[in-house]
Order: structure tokens, then sequence, then C-alpha cells
């Protein structure tokens, strides 16, 4: 006699049997699909080349498969995790779908900062760094720049941009941070009460591994665990392993952080609120979002658990812009890049909003 599903659970023993068997046939086919796969898994689609370095921090120019004829486009990532994150595999890069679509594109790759860089402070990033890239391309353009910020790069550029409205043609911030202390922040919440201090001058440089660990206790159950449950479905799908390996390289590829800038922009802007409350400062000089004159697009994703909406919206009411935008997409912070979604609209909406002020 079968013994039927029992409890408040609703399945027998025969069901628990049947689908251990199920995930042991999948993970002998696993096995396989991993032998099939080859020795290394690589990112970026892209071709790039090198013009222009300054130590560490390179910046590179995207080569396409036609000659560029719109805009130029300088790219300025966070300093958490690795920029190929925007052209990470051919169905799944923001840059190719910009290049796709005729535009000059660049990126700021800052590297791998190591000892010699824990006096780095956030001067050296925005006055020194970015505005070196930025006098370059100028330079090799004709004018000045339009300048795409991702993230913690997103809120580097606002700063750049309040300093030097002159040198910035068109600003757009991606999943860009700029009230760091909404209700739903939880990564604010845990990081407000945090002797930075303390921790800095303890560690120097902030460890990459640590970094890591904070993000995925964000949603603990779904980065540490389910993920790799659901992996299982996938293991007789050679692409769909190799997609999320390259995945998973990317997310522990993370760069150690310089001490001194990660003091300052956890004081300044997670503990402080610099933005809102109008007290942000780089290299001694006052930030006035207020100077931030030029067109502004502003792209959030509103599932996004790391740059909560509201935290991206509160850049409409502090800029000093005419010219102000905002455009939503379905997803969270990883997925604006990488979701077939946004590969069909996230490039085309930017190459359509430049497109329509590159002669302003």
């Amino acid at each position: 006699m079968r013994a039927g599903p029992t409890g408040p659970l609703q399945f027998s023993p025969l069901d628990l049997a049947q689908e251990a068997w199920k995930f042991q046939q999948r993970l002998s086919e696993g096995m396989r699909t991993l032998g099939q796969l080859p020795p290394d898994v690589h990112y970026g689609a892209t071709e790039r080349e090198e013009v222009w370095r300054d130590g560490k921090t390179v910046l590179y120019r995207f080569v396409g498969d036609k000659p560029a004829t719109g805009p130029a486009l300088l790219i300025v990532y966070a300093l958490v995790n690795r920029p190929y994150m925007v052209d990470l595999q051919h169905d799944r890069s923001l840059v190719k779908g910009l290049l796709a679509l005729g535009m000059d594109v660049y990126v700021l790759d800052w590297g791998y900062p190591d000892r010699s860089d824990r006096y780095l402070t956030l001067d050296d990033y925005i006055n020194r760094f970015i505005d070196g890239a930025v006098d370059h391309l100028a330079e090799a353009t004709g004018g000045p720049v339009n300048l795409l910020g991702v993230c913690q790069g997103g809120a580097f550029s606002l700063c750049y941009s309040a300093l030097h409205p002159e040198k910035v043609r068109n600003l757009l911030t991606m999943v860009t941070p700029v009230d760091f202390q909404t209700e739903d922040n939880m990564l604010s919440s845990w990081v407000r009460d945090v002797d930075v201090d303390l921790f800095v001058d303890a560690l120097g440089n902030v460890p990459a591994d640590m970094m890591n660990a904070s993000y995925l206790m964000l949603k603990p159950f779904r980065l540490n665990l389910q993920k790799y449950v659901g992996l299982v479905d996938s293991l007789g799908d050679a692409r769909a392993v190799e997609d999320f390996l390259r995945m998973e390289m990317w997310i522990f590829d993370s760069p150690d952080q310089a001490g001194e800038a990660f003091r300052d922009f956890i004081k300044q802007f997670y503990q402080g609120n610099a933005f809102v409350n109008g007290t942000a400062s780089i290299g001694g000089r006052k930030v006035d979002l207020g100077f931030v004159d030029m067109p502004v697009l502003n792209i959030y994703a509103l599932q996004d658990h790391l740059v909560p909406p509201d935290a991206s919206r509160a850049l409409a009411n502090l800029v000093g812009s005419d010219d102000y935008t905002e455009l939503s997409f379905q997803g969270g912070h990883i997925g604006i890049y990488v979701s077939s979604r946004a590969q069909r609209e996230v490039p085309a909406a930017i190459h359509r909003w430049l497109a329509a002020r590159q002669g302003g």
C-alpha cells in the first residue's frame, strides 16, 4: 500500500525518494557538463585599448566592429567591484549595446590597490584620476565629456561634476546612491554605527573578502544557498553553467579598498549623508550639487537591494540642472546590466537621451 502525503507539507516518503534520485541524477549530469567547459571562464565581450594611465588607474577605449559615429561616453565604475560587469559577455554587455548604436565608449579601471595605495583619498580618485581621464578624453574628442557614473562611481561623478561643471557636457548616473539613509537601505543601517576610524586604523586597506561577506549577508539565504541549489537545475546546460561561473568570478574578483578613501566615503556619505545634508567636501572644496547644471539622466533599478530607488530618486531635488530626467527599469542592482530586458532597453535609452543633447 502506497503511503500518501501526510502532514502540513503534503509530501510522502516516496516523493522524497524520487526527488533525491532526481537530484542525484542532475549532479551526475553536472559532472559531465563541467568536463565539457573550457579550463578558464573568460569575461569581456569587447576588445579594448589602453589610452591613458596614472599609476594603477587605466582609461580604456572599447573597439567596436564599426567606426564610432555617435557621442563619446566615459564610464566611471565603483571601487568595490571590477568594471567588466558593463561588458561581461557577448549577450550581456551594456558596452556592446552602446557600440552597436555607434557610440564611442571608454571605461576607467581603478586596478587593484595594494599597501602602497593605503593613503589614497577621495580627492585622489576624483580630482586626480577622474580629472586626468576627463582631460585626456576632452583633448581627444574636442570638448567637454559625457560622464556615466555607476553606483559608487555615480557618487564620484556627481562630486566631479559639481566641482568641474565646465568639463562635463552631460551627466548620467546609474544605480547611484544619493540619499544614503533611506529607511529601506539595509547596508546603510549596518554601516551607520561602525567605528570606521578604528576599522581603518587597524586594517589599513579594507580586505575584499570582508566587503564581499558583508554584501552577501544582506540576502544570506538567496546569495549563500538558494542560488547554488538553483544551479542544480541548470547543470545539464553547459552554457548556463558557464554563465553562472562567469558571474561568480565577477562577484569574488573584488579589489581591496584603499583605507583613507574608504574612511572618508563611509564617514561623509553613509554616516553623514553628505549630499542630502549639503556637507560633502572633496580636497577641501565644498561639493554643492546645485552646480550640477548640465543635463542629467538618472537611471535606477526598481528591485535594487543595494541602492533602493528612493536613494537614487533623491537626486531630483538636489541638482541645479533645468534638464533632469529619471528612468526606472525592472530588475536589481546587477540585472540592470545583464538581464535580457536590460540589454534591449538600457543602451537604447542612453543613446536616445544623449543623441538629443549632443548639440547642446
